[in-house]
């Protein structure tokens, strides 16, 4: 009797109590067999399973792997045994492609499959018996075959009968069937009598287990070119004698290297000094030293080298060879510039980067940094480098990665040319020519898809190692924090391109390049390219437009517009002040268009006769702006032609014809109104003109666009009539806006709603394990759901995932429910780096509603904490009034009495921690019914004007240092008021030591220095500083004087004595006493014979200000 006969008692397990035997069977002759008849046994019960139970459902790609990494599915099975599933679909995989599978791992892989089907019957049947795997039941055979040719496994597959449509199965069920078999599964997980247990492998077997695994995804065959227990001689220590766990070979026989495997608790620098000895010892034989690994079967390291650094998995044979081979075909990166060719990168700044990054490398940098100017030959530069590199063996394939489809075709295109020789393959378009190519280019995205969930070697496009060098187009924060996994995944030396000036970088963006801050490998920056003469210089016209500035008050309106925007807006709840934001996002008016063209086609530079416009780029908020735009100027100007202006972005079927035809300085259009597609990569020497009708916030993104118009154009205006400069016309305030705050908007990874709430649950876990908590028993019974909700979302993580096994040993570790119990900062630090990246949004849950939860968690960590959430508290107040609005809908009715409450701001002084979240909770799923939807478009025709020009004529903007450091705290303190500790100012609120921090923070390094602060300000305390220059809120100041300003013992011209302070106080945030004797005070005459009669409330009134100035000069 087999280990799997039980199954045959069973007319139910039908489907696959047969595959079961027959993968028993199978040991006897073929271990590959076994591993691939085990799994299709599996695939089979996890069918029956799902056809079965209610409680799952079969997600949209039913494949075997998707289902049983499917969250309800992993909610009914143990992770122990859910680990034993997975292992068993990787030695299928493998199996399945003729892969190499020992004895051990095919007695395993049945083993495994026992486990799950005696889990089955556990759930299902109605008498369960215990049972165990017993290897002495297995047909062991001595003439047991280790590996199958590919042929034979498809000859093996072929002769099967196919599956069973998995749909007709899930169809083929009753509901009330299914009910029954999960009324059967529930009872049994309540059993006590007879639990069911899972065999567990040793930790180090199952290290080895993995360690094998990952050996062969990268195509090493065992007892063929890789061998275990091999011995050494010649150690320092002991006997002499030790074993290398694992020596990997070449095809010419010779070792390549070894690879030492540790306990997960080990530190890896033990298992350095261990293999560098092994090295050693082996060298005295061999006369070289073969490259070192270290792993515990979850992280790998590789010694190559001066250090030693983590890898994602394995070098393959070829690539293992290759590094070896480089030790005697590496040429030194010497006289570099003499050896680049001038065809390509004749410049001298080309050669110096070239030359730059050559040094860092020699010098065992892995990363350089190279900051050109838009316009200045990055991509040459990049194929210079990558022909260098080459042709001294210090790198053979290469991957160049860009954010865009046609930045990655420009490069594609740029390298073909310049290096013919060398084979590239667009991987965006062709996926089979990825491995013959030396060359490789892509999207991030696209890359990320290629490298994630791939199992074996040869479905996997690139391994480890494939990758000698990546270059990085613009390669700035969010780039690199978004998709970090690619370089987490390649063992590759890395350069980074970028256009941002190097002072605006991040001082993240130079932390992983590994760099000083502010010190790139090489920087050439615009200011340089035009003096020197590759590049032109732009002049800005400034200009601020009242309506997209100040907004429309209806108020101001004459009578003929107040009835406009009645007819228009009678349908919409639109309040009668609009904000000037919303202009040209949903709300597009005529005269503010007509004024940018006008201001456009009569000061913008013309071509050569005159008659023309020059080539221009508008850059528009969004599509239905571009449009607007283009009608208003084919009104007014009809005699251009329909195809003069033309809308260039992604909803346009031909815009690549638009993008060609702009490019060619005799062919139309002549004005292109871009939506984010001609900001970047975009290459047009004639375009003359840009116009910035909208806001960009992104430092990076700013120069970019500004680099469209950067590029020499000779004989534009004439023969030997060059362009010499072009304009800028900026609406955004985009200049002054850079002006102000020269560090900020370099482009920003934004962290995904899923990591923020997964994050900030952590830090809860964390606050609610202090001792004042545990006599709450709320308190302990929320952090305990909070643990479990965690440890939920870790355990669905897919262990396929190479992004999760980079980080498997955290990921084990916070699926135990003990490794919560006192987590620490560095802990919490460890479970939100490494794991809250690896999650993914809900698709199923509303956004709007999670987003509440976050504003609810905000403030419950504030009141855990003490720190203020009145940023958050008005988020929820806010949509409380939205949900007033709608009462009428039964299921926020039933909430009335919350939502009401929630308004109060009295309420929100005594609210505890069950309070919050019994909110949250109440309202989260009533923000469904809240207007998502966009905001029609409205056309409108209010008069709008220029409010102020400034022209900027010099021949470069040096943007950082235009506004004197004065300048810049004035205008970031003004158009920051929502910043906490600016806002506790604004509103007289108590500093706590944490606002005053991020005062000095922002006014001696984000501004400037201490140094300029003393210059500017010497000793003036901070909070006084802020208030001076923002002044008091009024409604603030007006809450402070209510007693006095409704006081009926007061007498009106007393009463007006206290406005007027209450208005100086406004203006100036801070009211010296003194001053009531002075102007505009003085015309009230003496303050004592004011309040002649009524002292006290003048002292009253003094005790207010001086708690108003003293708001401005403490912190707690």
């Amino acid at each position: 009797m087999g280990n799997f006969s039980f199954l045959l008692k069973n007319d139910e397990y039908e489907s696959f109590s047969k595959p079961c035997i027959e993968a028993e069977n199978m040991i006897a002759t073929s271990t590959v067999a076994t591993a691939f008849m085990a799994r299709r046994a599996l695939e089979q019960a996890v069918h029956w399973i799902y056809s079965h139970d209610s409680y799952l459902e079969a997600p949209y790609r039913a494949t075997l792997s998707s289902l049983v990494w499917d969250d309800d599915f992993r909610d009914i099975v143990d992770s122990e045994l859910h680990k034993q599933i997975v292992l068993l679909i990787r030695w299928g995989n493998h199996a399945a492609h003729g892969g190499e599978i020992k004895e051990r791992e095919a007695i395993l892989a049945l083993h495994h499959l026992y486990q799950f089907v005696n889990f089955i019957d556990y759930c299902y049947s109605n008498e369960f018996v215990e049972r165990y795997f017993d290897e002495k039941c297995l047909p062991l055979s001595a003439n047991i075959k280790y590996r199958e040719t590919p042929q034979s496994m498809i000859k093996l597959q072929d002769s099967l009968p196919e599956l069973p449509d998995f749909h007709e199965q899930m169809a083929a069920q009753s509901v009330e069937v299914q009910e029954t078999y999960t009324e059967k599964r529930e009872t049994a997980a309540q059993r006590q009598d007879v639990p069911f247990h899972i065999d567990q492998l040793s930790e180090a077997e199952t290290r080895k287990l993995f360690i094998d695994i990952d050996l062969r995804l990268a195509g090493w065959i065992f007892e063929e070119n890789c061998r275990v227990e091999i011995a050494v001689d010649g150690l320092k220590h002991g006997s002499g004698i030790g074993y290398c766990d694992y020596v990997l070979y070449g095809k010419n026989g010779k070792i390549l290297a070894i690879v030492e495997a540790k306990k997960a608790s080990v530190n890896p620098e033990v298992g350095e000094v261990q293999v560098k000895e092994y090295a050693e010892a082996l060298e005295k034989h061999i006369g070289y030293q073969p490259i070192c690994f270290i792993t515990n079967g979850l992280k790998h390291y590789i010694l190559d080298g001066p250090n030693r650094r983590q890898i994602a998995g394995f070098y393959s044979q070829e690539e293992l060879q290759l590094v070896m081979d480089r030790r005697h075909l590496q040429k030194p990166l010497e006289d570099i510039s003499s050896k680049i060719r001038d065809d390509i990168s004749g410049r001298h700044y080309q050669k110096h980067a070239i030359a730059s990054v050559c040094e860092a490398f020699s010098n065992h940098r892995r990363q350089a940094l190279l900051v050109m100017a838009t316009g200045a030959g990055k991509t040459r530069t990049a194929v210079s480098l990558v022909d260098i590199l080459s042709r001294h063996n210090w790198v053979k394939n290469v991957l160049f990665l860009a954010d865009r489809t046609s930045l990655v075709k420009q490069a594609y295109d740029s390298f073909r040319k310049l290096l013919p020789d060398l084979s590239v393959c667009n991987f965006l378009e062709d996926k089979e020519g990825a491995q013959s190519s030396r060359m490789v280019f892509s999207t991030y995205p696209t890359m990320i898809g290629a490298i994630s969930g791939q199992e074996e070697v040869n479905q996997r496009p690139f391994t480890v190692g494939h990758f000698d060098l990546i270059i990085i187009d613009e390669s700035h924060r969010s780039i690199y924090q978004k998709y970090k996994s690619i370089f987490d995944y390649f063992d590759a030396r890395i350069v980074g391109l970028i256009a941002t000036p190097r002072q605006d970088l991040d001082k993240n963006t130079y932390g992983f390049f590994n760099l000083e801050n502010g010190v790139p490998t090489y920087a050439y920056d615009l200011e340089e390219a035009v003096k020197d003469g590759y590049l032109v210089a732009y002049h800005s016209i400034e200009t601020k437009l009242k309506l997209p500035t100040d907004g429309l008050h209806y108020d101001d309106l004459s009578e003929e517009e107040k009835e406009h925007f009645d007819s228009k807006f009678e349908d919409d709840s639109c309040e009668k002040d609009i904000d000037g934001s919303v202009f040209n996002s949903f709300i597009f008016n005529k005269s503010t268009v007509e004024i940018v063209l006008n201001e456009l086609m009569t000061r913008g530079i013309q071509t050569a006769s005159g008659d023309e416009i020059g080539k221009t780029i508008i850059f528009a908020k969004n599509h239905d702006h571009a449009e607007y735009i283009r009608g208003i100027f084919n009104n007014r100007y009809p005699e251009k032609g329909s195809d003069y202006a033309q809308v260039i972005d992604y909803s346009i079927k031909h815009y690549q014809t638009l993008i060609d035809d702009f490019k060619i300085k005799e062919k139309y259009p002549q004005i292109a109104i871009s939506v984010d597609m001609l900001d970047t990569g975009i290459d047009v020497p004639e375009v003359v003109n840009l116009v910035f009708f909208k806001k960009v916030r992104s430092k990076t993104k700013f120069w970019q666009m500004i680099g469209r118009g950067t590029r020499l154009c000779k004989d534009l205006f004439g023969p030997e009539q060059d362009k010499e400069n072009f304009l800028v016309f900026d609406y955004g305030d985009n200049f002054d806006y850079f002006r102000a705050d020269p560090r900020d908007g370099e482009g920003r990874h934004i962290v995904s709603l899923t990591q923020r709430l997964f994050n900030i649950k952590v830090d809860l876990i964390r606050e609610l394990q202090g001792l004042q908590y545990q006599e709450d028993q709320f308190a302990r019974a929320y952090r305990q759901q909070l643990v479990s909700e965690l440890q939920g979302r870790i355990e669905s993580l897919n262990e396929l995932d190479f992004r999760v096994r980079m980080v498997l040993d955290t990921v084990y570790s916070y699926r135990k429910l003990e490794s919560w119990q006192n987590l620490t900062a560095v802990t919490s630090e460890t479970i939100q780096k490494n794991l809250s990246p690896l999650l993914f949004d809900e698709d199923k849950e509303d956004e709007m509603a999670r987003r509440f939860d976050l504003w609810l968690l905000h403030i419950q960590l504030g009141q855990l904490t003490a720190k203020s959430s009145t940023v958050h508290i008005s988020q929820v107040m806010k949509t409380a009034r939205a949900l007033s609005a709608i009462g009428n809908i039964p299921q926020v009715f039933e909430q009335a009495e919350i939502i009401r409450k929630v308004q109060e701001p009295e309420f929100w002084k005594e609210v505890n921690l069950s309070d919050l979240e019994k909110i949250r909770l109440a309202i989260r799923d009533l923000l469904q019914f809240l207007d998502k939807t966009d905001r029609k478009p409205y056309y409108v025709n209010f008069e709008d004007r220029i409010l102020s020009t400034v022209h900027e004529t010099t021949a470069f903007l040096q943007v950082n240092d235009l506004r004197s450091y004065n300048e810049k705290v004035e205008h970031y303190l003004k158009t920051h008021l929502d910043e906490e500790s600016i806002s506790k100012l604004y509103h007289n609120k108590k500093l706590t030591s944490d606002d005053m921090l991020a005062l000095e923070k922002l006014l001696w390094e984000k501004l400037g220095s201490k140094a300029d602060y003393q210059s500017h300000y010497e000793n003036k305390a901070i909070p006084r500083l802020v208030r001076e220059i923002i002044g008091l809120d009024r409604e603030s100041a007006n809450r402070i004087f209510s007693k006095f300003l409704s006081d009926e013992n007061l007498n009106a011209r007393q009463i007006s004595f206290v406005k007027l302070i209450v208005d100086y106080i406004v203006e100036n945030g801070f009211l010296e006493t003194k001053v009531l004797t002075q102007e505009p005070f003085k015309s009230y005459g003496s303050v004592q014979l004011l309040f002649q009669h009524q002292l006290p409330v003048l002292r009253n009134i003094v005790q207010i200000i001086e708690l108003i100035n003293n708001r401005a000069g403490e912190a707690a």
